[in-house]
């Protein structure tokens, strides 16, 4: 009988599988592999790569994910594929026109998951919804719709479920905000002081309101009024909060568990994300050494993570659209509402 996945996700570090890399996630079973623009070169080499990983593993419907929300934080940009404008540049426009943002929005994102899923690729890892004020650092900044949790929620659902049509996952981030964070959390660990029922009036809106969305990526940052030892990532206060009352019973992933917002060693840090209550653990750095000592640290996935996973599964759905043309739509609505 098939061994259950483990509850993560791992990286590597080049354009195709080695066979000691193939023998690790054949013997190790991680859930998921996460890609960066190091593995992507073109469409072939992409599906070679995601077959030989489902191969390695034994599971067809095994995911590969990147991160792929457009503007600067886009790994397929290398001049195959088309470049999609930042979430930020969305929000720009539906506060000029919102039904035309929208419009817009929903275009460029079936177009975005269309060819995700022609290459293999389950995920973008996309919306941000977190709010980008003019202090938030620029870690956020252009990634996030805006300020205004209203139009940042209207926005971030209109991505949900374009994703969901066209196959590909949507994972909102970063739950339960980055909103306000002036450092960035690759470097160091930021601390939010603000009360809870401050944030629930503006930085959790957004993710309230999209709380029934299937997947959700977890932020690497202290709130001191909730748990002021440990980052979000790796508290089991902030993930009650998160399933309690922002009211999210969809799969939790956490954020990259390499970022330097994190302490201990690598291992360490998976056993305190999963210890936390957090479904999944993402390491994507990609050396395999380090893939291996972290994916001892993981644990099988539970039976509740299993059930999130499958509730999300179902609800993906099989449209197909013609990339290239909406994408081109897209740009002539930016260009005759006078972006550049």
């Amino acid at each position: 009988m098939m061994s259950t996945p483990l509850a993560i996700f791992v990286g590597m570090p080049g354009h195709e599988l080695s066979p000691s890399e193939i023998a690790f996630f054949r013997e190790a079973n991680p859930f998921g592999l996460f890609l960066f623009k190091r593995n992507l070169d073109n469409p072939d080499q992409i599906r070679h790569l995601v077959a030989q990983f489902k191969g390695a593993v034994g599971r067809a419907d095994a995911p590969v994910y990147i991160d792929q929300e457009g503007g600067r934080v886009q790994r397929l940009d290398n001049g195959n594929w088309p470049l999609f404008r930042s979430l930020g540049e969305f929000g720009a426009l539906a506060r000029k026109d919102l039904e035309t943002g929208k419009y817009a929005l929903r275009l460029s994102t079936l177009a975005m998951g269309t060819m995700l899923g022609e290459l293999g690729l389950g995920s973008g890892t996309t919306p941000v919804v977190d709010l980008a004020r003019p202090g938030t650092h620029n870690v956020i900044g252009n990634r996030s719709f805006g300020d205004d949790p209203e139009l940042v929620t209207t926005l971030g659902r209109v991505v949900v479920e374009a994703m969901l049509e066209v196959g590909s996952m949507p994972i909102f981030k970063h739950i339960p905000g980055y909103g306000r964070v002036n450092v960035d959390p690759h470097f160091t660990c930021p601390v939010v002081d603000a009360s809870v029922a401050d944030m629930q009036q503006t930085d959790f809106r957004p993710f309230i309101a999209l709380r029934d969305a299937p997947w959700a990526m977890v932020a690497h940052l202290i709130f001191t009024r909730i748990d002021p030892d440990h980052p979000a990532s790796v508290s089991p206060l902030v993930c009650e909060l998160i399933r309690r009352d922002l009211g999210f019973d969809g799969v939790l992933i956490t954020d990259c568990l390499t970022m330097e917002a994190l302490t201990g060693t690598w291992p360490e840090r998976v056993s305190a994300a999963l210890d936390a209550g957090y479904d999944i653990a993402l390491h994507s750095q990609g050396d395999l050494a380090a893939s291996e000592a972290a994916a001892k640290a993981a644990r099988p996935l539970g039976a509740q993570s299993l059930a999130r996973i499958a509730r999300a599964e179902k609800r993906l759905g099989s449209t197909h659209v013609d990339v290239q043309a909406l994408h081109a739509e897209v740009e002539t609505i930016f260009r005759e509402n006078g972006f550049a």
